[in-house]
């Protein structure tokens, strides 16, 4: 009987360990920590496209994550994307002329929002909108404006001396 008992017990630390590993590896994979008492402040901003940028992408400045993206909406009125940002409370004196982009991280790398710093002597606070902003620049955008513009210069002419 105490045999079964010492196997129950054991499988169940051993369920609990395995629960505790799989906690730990979303939070590392993820880069979110979790935490008890949320001390941060939070921003809006307006993008005309946000690309792929995601729900709890990282929010940098200087290269230093310094929040994440809270939530995204569609503003139907003005036909813009709403970028609901959330940043830690430590970082709280980022100046209110900044601006905000959406970056690439790497060639196929997921997309963030990046700060770069104004020179105001005020600074954001508690739901201010942050009126300067630069919108994802999409790669199929691009390249389709890259081969249409080669189409429309037509064939390539031969260098002059090229033999014929």
């Amino acid at each position: 009987m105490s045999q079964i008992r010492s196997t129950e017990i054991g499988t169940g630390l051993f369920a609990l360990l395995g629960f505790a590993a799989l906690f730990f590896l979303v939070t590392q994979i993820t880069s979110r920590g979790f935490s008890w008492h949320d001390q941060s402040y939070h921003l809006t901003a307006r993008f005309s496209n946000v690309g792929g940028l995601k729900v709890g992408a990282p929010v940098s400045m200087a290269g230093v994550t310094i929040g994440r993206v809270e939530s995204i909406d569609f503003d139907s009125t003005d036909y813009k994307a709403v970028a609901h940002l959330k940043v830690e409370q430590r970082y709280k004196k980022i100046p209110d002329d900044s601006d905000v982009a959406i970056y690439t991280a790497g060639l196929l790398g997921g997309q963030y929002v990046g700060f770069t710093a104004g020179g105001s002597e005020t600074y954001f606070k508690e739901g201010d909108q942050i009126e300067m902003t630069q919108s994802a620049i999409v790669l199929e955008n691009l390249i389709s404006k890259y081969l249409f513009d080669k189409a429309g210069q037509g064939p390539a002419k031969p260098a002059e001396g090229a033999a014929k």
